[in-house]
């Protein structure tokens, strides 16, 4: 709304004011309203509140209302409530605990603690993260050789399912070999069926979820001795909107 608001020009010679709203949808009022500023009483309460909140995180409304009184504050809870949501504080409280495992789910262990890599092919990894695009944003999944940080492989997807992990994985380990210990996080392992990966193939896999199997802001520059130079690849990943535009009209292409 506020973007069309300042679409609206009042000294239009041909367009009146009331036909300029009709034409964006916007009521007529609106294009007459002009926000009051923050009141100063506002102000000072909203510093109190956040020095309070950093001295006291598990304070909600109701006790920074207590406590506000105490302070010699006239103020009611509605004020209080308004005021934190505006400034986006939360008390600090255990919530329900959403995080269990599903017991059917095998875990797996992790195989990386203390563990020497020391060669290309020995250690694959892969973990899933998003790209920005115009209009939303796609999935992106990659798989790296641990020890050369080389991007053997990456698919993309609009959806968030398994099928384009296994692509990828499927797709490095044809072009790369069976390496000795595929490391990625827990849901990964449970979610789809890896079956066609040769027996010999130890999984890992961190205890809480994410096994830290990619991290797509650090990746460096290949050491692989044959010849992929993996420098800089991320950046074709980047959230330039013509880059991404192009990307994403590409997705049936690369799946």
């Amino acid at each position: 709304m506020a973007e069309k608001r300042k679409m609206i020009d009042p000294e239009h010679p041909r367009i009146s004011r009331a036909r300029q709203c009709r034409l964006l949808g916007l009521p007529r009022s609106t294009s007459y309203h002009q926000p009051k500023p923050r009141s100063a009483t506002d102000l000072r309460l909203m510093r109190v509140i956040d020095e309070a909140y950093l001295l006291y995180p598990f304070y909600g409304s109701r006790q920074m209302l207590r406590w506000l009184r105490r302070q010699g504050y006239t103020i009611n809870r509605k004020r209080v409530r308004r005021l934190m949501l505006e400034m986006g504080l939360e008390a600090i409280y255990q919530k329900p605990n959403l995080s269990r495992a599903n017991v059917q789910h095998r875990i797996y262990p992790y195989l990386l603690r203390n563990l020497r890599v020391c060669r290309p092919n020995q250690v694959f990894a892969t973990d899933v993260t998003y790209v920005p695009i115009q209009g939303g944003f796609i999935y992106l999944c990659a798989v790296i050789d641990w020890y050369s940080r080389a991007v053997l492989a990456w698919e993309l997807s609009n959806t968030l399912d398994a099928t384009f992990c296994a692509n990828a994985m499927k797709r490095a380990i044809a072009e790369h070999g069976v390496p000795a210990i595929v490391n990625t996080d827990q849901l990964c392992c449970a979610e789809h069926n890896w079956s066609y990966v040769a027996r010999a193939v130890m999984w890992s896999a961190g205890r809480r979820g994410g096994g830290g199997a990619v991290s797509f802001s650090t990746l460096i520059p290949s050491r692989r001795d044959d010849g992929h130079n993996m420098g800089g690849w991320t950046q074709t990943f980047d959230s330039s909107q013509a880059r991404t535009a192009r990307l994403y009209q590409s997705i049936t292409a690369h799946r």
